[in-house]
């Protein structure tokens, strides 16, 4: 599996987290955008995997701030989640 692969498949992964702690939050994605100063479209496309395979740092840590989880929840992988790839 090439590397542009393993990213794409991270950054969808990374969007599945995020809209999965969201709706257990109970947050529509534009009352998330708009506690974090993004519009729902951004949100959208990060929730998809296709925010320009370019998620920023300071934006995941603003997302698990508002989501009450720590961003390495995000970020982490369980052995589980690297079958599915």
């Amino acid at each position: 599996m090439g590397l542009d692969v393993k990213k794409t498949i991270i950054f969808r992964q990374v969007g599945a987290k995020i809209a999965y702690y969201r709706t257990l939050r109970g947050l529509t994605q534009i009352q998330l955008a708009k506690r974090i100063g993004i519009s729902a479209d951004t949100l959208g496309q990060i929730e998809r995997g296709k925010y320009n395979n370019n998620i920023l740092l300071s934006m995941l840590l603003d997302i698990a701030e508002e989501l009450s989880i720590d961003v390495v929840l995000l970020l982490s992988f369980t052995d589980q989640d690297k079958q599915m790839w």
